[in-house]
């Protein structure tokens, strides 16, 4: 009788205290180890006052504040903590005076935190609106400025006073966040927050000091715009120059994302946007990127765990950077191939697409431009990202992905083509067939003659008419062998003479997969030519993808072939192949016709007609 009698008790005298809150980030920030340059300025932090601003993203009328010291040596002491509307998004330290509120830690005014260690604040009364400025004063005991815990990428001023003060006029400023975490809400249920992998491109280099323009802003306005959306916060854990797997600034995405994701309150939602440090130093960006893959499915699966969507963003372009290279380039289309087919992630946001140039697509747009460094984008940019983005993504009722990832085709788009089933322009002896067990379909073509320089005429010449299902960039490898240095190379051009484009070092002992073009294609027609160029090369099949990956062994079935469009006056030959196109129309001569021999590249077949005029 005396359990039920005090159960009672709880339920009467409690209430709603017995019943658990529903804590929601409405903002965050990722911590790291402060840089020496970007430490806090004299005065400094010991027995000194700051003064911070935050813009929060949902609102509320219940808060807590999280301080963190976990990458300072020393212990760092806190005297007292105010909370205040701030009058600005940190272009001056005034606040309304009215609305400041103390905050205490377990019922103290202050609190110590160990290295390493952090701190949170009591629940308290303090009414915040949505993308309301926010001030925390926080006065200091003993602290080092050496070895802080913070964020240096806050394009927010924060204000610097000596001793303890709320009289910040002629305070010192600093572009800097120091000791602060997070600003949590009490929230209803249904209230959530999205938190965001990223680095300097998330953490907003190139947004505008004091406007709050960041891409994660620009989302979290239109949430908050949106009734069925309205109701989720976000958390931009970006941190400038980090890496996901080794190297950069802050603690990598592999370790920090148990504590800057699945760690935040009421998150529900996960955006993954890091990877171009890392491909930028890269020694092999295919490589990088399937290991940076590796550590996105483990977020993924853990957050799945815990019933968290995770949506993958696709890495933005860099060609113009010190970053790029056609190396670093491949990693980028790879991670940004896997984010777009993968039935792991809940959701796509496209990045990519929204700020490429579409007559460059490893470049970005140059209106988007942050100092033309080619990496960064400007407040523009971001606002093109964070309005890109589908709200419907945060509406989702349907239970979070369960799929794995399977080993899935090469490419389904891709097209092979039988380098034996490739004519030349006109009848020539520049290449010859030759039979090989170990080919594809057992045949090859094997250069006969050595043509230097670039041919001329069409003899020596492989054309390859094809058409391309979308603009995009483009990858062509072919299946060669080349045994040694003085029979390793082609002459190879897309929709223009061969002059001096040439791919040489293709020296393999056995037949392997090489890269011989990449570069950016419209959606439509277009021809590859192949000329030889040194004798004893051997050429066996060809693959045009958009993969930046290799393809592996003897590839994928050719491509049927169909001829789009042909015309011939009397007395002419014309032969053209072409690829991954459907059905035929026809011009005749009007009096003697024209005679038809179609030859199929998938099965060698042959079929012949005459087709006469009326």
């Amino acid at each position: 009788m005396k359990k039920i009698a005090l159960v009672f008790a709880c339920l009467l005298a409690g209430g709603m205290a017995c019943a658990q809150s529903h804590w929601v980030g409405t903002w965050g920030t990722a911590p790291q180890l402060v840089e020496n340059n970007n430490n806090p300025p004299s005065p400094g932090l010991g027995n000194n006052s700051l003064r911070q601003i935050v813009q929060v993203s949902i609102g509320g009328e219940r808060v807590r504040l999280k301080l963190t010291n976990e990458f300072s040596a020393g212990a760092t002491q806190i005297k007292a903590v105010e909370l205040a509307i701030a009058k600005t998004a940190g272009s001056s330290s005034e606040i309304d005076e009215s609305s400041t509120v103390s905050l205490t830690f377990n019922g103290q005014a202050g609190v110590t935190m160990p290295a390493k260690g952090k701190a949170v604040s009591d629940p308290v009364d303090f009414k915040i609106g949505p993308r309301e400025n926010v001030a925390i004063t926080i006065h200091y005991g003993s602290a080092s400025s050496t070895s802080v815990s913070g964020h240096p990428g806050s394009r927010t001023t924060s204000y610097l006073k000596s001793g303890n003060t709320t009289n910040f006029s002629n305070a010192t400023k600093t572009d800097h966040w120091y000791s602060i975490l997070a600003l949590e809400v009490e929230a209803p249920e249904e209230a959530g927050a999205v938190a965001i992998l990223g680095n300097s491109i998330t953490d907003g280099r190139g947004s505008t000091t004091n406007q709050q323009n960041r891409w994660a802003d620009v989302l979290s306005r239109r949430l908050l715009a949106n009734e069925q959306t309205s109701q989720v916060g976000v958390l931009n854990m970006g941190i400038g120059g980090n890496c996901v797997l080794g190297g950069g600034l802050g603690p990598t995405g592999s370790s920090r994302y148990q504590r800057d994701l699945l760690g935040q309150e009421g998150v529900k939602w996960i955006i993954l946007f890091e990877a171009v440090n890392d491909l930028g130093g890269a020694q092999n960006g295919v490589q990088t990127a399937k290991r940076i893959i590796d550590v996105y499915k483990q977020i993924i699966r853990e957050a799945h765990e815990k019933g968290i969507y995770v949506f993958g963003a696709t890495i933005t372009p860099f060609k113009g950077s010190g970053y790029y290279s056609t190396d670093h380039e491949k990693g980028r289309s790879t991670i940004n191939q896997w984010i777009r087919s993968t039935k792991m992630l809940d959701g796509v946001i496209d990045f990519d697409e929204a700020v490429r140039n579409p007559q460059d697509l490893e470049a970005m747009q140059s209106k988007f431009l942050f100092e033309n460094d080619w990496l960064h984008l400007n407040a523009q940019g971001y606002e093109t990202m964070g309005g890109c983005i589908d709200l419907n993504l945060f509406t989702k009722t349907d239970p979070v992905s369960d799929a794995e990832d399977e080993e899935e085709p090469y490419d389904n788009d891709a097209l092979w083509i039988e380098a034996e089933n490739l004519p030349t322009e006109k009848s020539g002896t520049a290449f010859q067939v030759v039979e090989d067990a170990m080919a594809s379909k057992g045949k090859y073509l094997e250069t006969v003659e050595q043509t230097i320089p670039a041919p001329t005429d069409s003899t020596h010449i492989l054309a390859a008419h094809f058409t391309a299902s979308k603009a995009d960039t483009y990858y062509i490898y072919a299946r060669v062998l080349c045994p040694t240095w003085d029979d390793d190379s082609y002459f190879v051009s897309v929709d223009g003479a061969l002059n001096s484009n040439f791919v040489n070092g293709l020296q393999t002992a056995s037949w392997e997969w090489k890269e011989i073009y990449h570069g950016n294609l419209q959606a439509g027609q277009h021809t590859l030519y192949i000329g030889g160029r040194e004798d004893g090369a051997c050429l066996d099949k060809l693959c045009i993808t958009t993969n930046p990956e290799a393809p592996s062994g003897m590839g994928g079935n050719s491509t049927p072939t169909a001829i789009t469009e042909l015309s011939a006056n009397n007395s002419s030959t014309v032969s053209i192949e072409h690829y991954s196109l459907s059905g035929i129309r026809l011009t005749t001569p009007p009096t003697t016709g024209m005679y038809i021999e179609v030859r199929r590249a998938d099965d060698g077949s042959i079929s012949r007609k005459v087709v006469r005029g009326k």
